[in-house]
């Protein structure tokens, strides 16, 4: 699967953006869906993820309660809502393709979109 994620910006510290990823193919359904970031000399880490049918989501402790994974296997897209942003979720934002539900970390996932720029500014 070919992922393209977009809607990366600049934001004022509490304020909320939307990144959407596009998955070409016509199994989308059948992969788990995943969202990570990755800040300058810093891993990537996990951020959210979301299970084949859209039942389970799945948070990294520092986004829980501000951040909503969701996706529409229709349009073979997932999303990310993000809201009361702060300066530390400043990040290139990846979403990432996998088959395992349960593995929260860039092993479990074995297709990425290219990124978007993500800055909050305090």
């Amino acid at each position: 699967v070919q992922l393209q994620a977009f809607g990366g910006g600049l934001v004022q510290a509490g304020g909320s953006l939307r990144l959407s990823c596009a998955a070409s193919g016509r199994t989308f359904s059948s992969y788990v869906m995943g969202w990570f970031r990755q800040a300058p000399g810093k891993e990537r880490e996990f951020v959210a993820a979301i299970n084949r049918s859209s039942g389970s989501t799945y948070y990294t402790d520092s986004v829980k309660g501000r951040f909503t994974i969701s996706r529409d296997n229709g349009k073979n897209t997932a999303n990310l809502q993000m809201n009361s942003l702060k300066s530390e979720d400043t990040a290139v934002y990846y979403c990432a393709a996998g088959h395992k539900w349960g593995v929260y970390n860039v092993r479990g996932f074995d297709s990425w979109g290219q990124g978007t720029q993500v800055t909050v500014s305090s």
